[in-house]
C-alpha cells in the first residue's frame, strides 16, 4: 500500500452550484429498518444524510423514473438495485447514461461484467488469478448436464445476486439442479461452483488519481467461524449473534491479494470504489476469487467504510472522496486534491 495518497474532494463553489439526486430504495426510509431489506434501509438514509452534511443539495428518489423526468440535476448518485426484476442494478447507470448525467459507480458495460458473476470468474482466470471450478446456467440456455468438476459441495446462487440473496449449499447434485430450476423459474440466470475454503476475505478499493487498494477485511461469526454469513444475517433481519468486522492480519496471504487484485484491476477500471472477494483455505493456506462488486455497501459498519478507517479516512471523508472523484473523472468538476498519509494502525 502506497503511504500516501491524493484524498478528493468538492470544492465549496462547486457544491453550491451542483444538485444531485441520490437514488436509493430506501432514500426515504428515514433510517428505519425494512422489514424485507433490514438495515440496508438504515444504509440508505445514513449515506443520504453523509451527501447533506458535506454541504452538497440533494433530492432524495426511490424510482428510476425520476431519472428521465430530471430537471436541473447535475449528478446522480445510484444506489438503487434489487428493485424487483433480475439486473436492474444496471438500470441506473444505463438511464443516466441516456440523460446525459453523471453518476455514481463505473459504465454500463462494466457493471455488466462486475454483477455476472461469471463473466468476472472469466476475467480472472483470464488474469491468472485462480478460481474454484464453477459452471454457468443460464435461464433459457443449453440443457443443464452435472459439472464437469468432481466436488463434495456445491455452491448454487443467482448469478447477480447480492448480499447472499438466493445461496444455498448442497452435497447433492439433484438438489443443486432442484435449486437451479427454481432460480432460473424466478428470472435469474445461475452460477454453480466448488465450495472452497472457510474464509471470505475482502479487499476494497476506492478510486482516485490511481486506484487506493485497502486493508483486506472479514467478517467473524461468533461461534461460526467458517459458515457463510446468509442474507438475514448480513441485512440484520434475524438474531444471530452480531458479526465482527476484523482486518486480516496475515502479511502473506495479504500481499497475495493485493497482487490479485492489481492483475484483474485492468479489466475493470475505471470505477468509484468497489470490493474484490475471496475464498481462503486456512489448511491449505490457499485462495480462490469469488466475485467482484463495483457498487458494493457503502455503510459505516460494513467493509468499504472499515477498511477505509483502518488508513485514517473516515467515512464521511471516505463518500466524500467518492463522489469527489467520481464527478472529476467525468469532467463535472475539477476536484481538490490533498496530500494525505495513510495510518498504520
Amino acid at each position: 500500500m502506497a503511504d500516501t495518497i491524493k484524498l478528493l474532494s468538492v470544492s465549496s463553489a462547486d457544491k453550491a452550484r451542483l444538485r444531485l439526486m441520490f437514488l436509493a430504495k430506501h432514500a426515504r426510509s428515514g433510517g428505519a429498518l425494512h422489514p424485507e431489506d433490514g438495515n440496508h434501509a438504515v444504509y440508505h438514509h445514513e449515506v443520504l444524510t453523509s451527501l447533506r452534511a458535506a454541504g452538497f443539495d440533494v433530492v432524495p428518489e426511490d424510482s428510476f423514473d425520476a431519472i428521465p423526468a430530471a430537471e436541473g440535476i447535475d449528478y446522480i448518485f445510484t444506489l438503487l438495485n434489487r428493485a424487483g426484476f433480475p439486473m436492474s442494478e444496471m438500470l441506473g447507470p444505463l438511464l443516466a447514461q441516456r440523460a446525459d448525467i453523471p453518476y455514481l459507480g463505473a459504465s454500463p458495460i462494466l457493471r455488466g461484467l462486475g454483477d455476472d458473476k461469471h463473466l468476472a470468474k472469466t476475467v480472472a482466470q483470464a488474469r491468472g488469478v485462480p478460481v474454484a471450478p464453477w459452471m454457468i446456467a443460464r435461464r433459457g440456455g443449453l440443457p443443464i448436464a452435472p459439472p464437469a468438476f468432481d466436488f463434495d459441495r456445491l455452491i448454487v446462487k443467482p448469478n447477480a445476486s447480492s448480499a447472499s440473496w438466493g445461496v444455498t449449499t448442497r452435497t447433492d447434485w439433484q438438489d443443486a439442479r432442484d435449486d437451479i430450476a427454481s432460480l432460473q423459474a424466478e428470472g435469474h440466470d445461475v452460477i454453480v461452483e466448488r465450495y472452497y475454503g472457510d474464509w471470505d476475505v475482502v479487499v476494497p478499493v476506492l478510486g482516485g488519481d490511481e486506484p487506493v487498494i485497502l486493508p483486506t477485511m472479514r467478517f467473524e461469526m461468533p461461534g461460526n467461524d467458517t459458515a457463510f454469513r446468509s442474507y438475514a444475517e448480513k441485512r440484520g433481519l434475524d438474531e444471530a449473534p452480531k458479526e465482527l468486522l476484523v482486518e486480516v492480519d496475515r502479511p502473506a496471504l495479504t500481499a497475495k491479494l493485493r497482487d490479485y487484485v492489481s492483475a484483474m484491476l485492468p479489466e475493470f477500471w475505471p470505477f468509484d470504489y468497489g470490493r474484490f472477494e475471496f475464498r481462503y483455505d486456512r489448511e491449505l493456506e490457499d485462495i480462490v476469487f469469488m466475485e467482484v462488486n463495483l457498487s458494493c455497501n457503502l455503510w459505516s459498519k460494513k467493509t468499504m467504510s472499515g477498511a477505509a478507517a483502518r488508513v485514517g479516512i473516515d467515512h464521511n471523508t471516505m463518500i466524500e472522496h467518492i463522489v469527489a472523484h467520481s464527478m472529476d473523472r467525468q469532467g463535472l468538476i475539477v476536484a481538490e486534491r490533498t496530500e494525505f498519509e495513510l495510518s498504520r494502525g
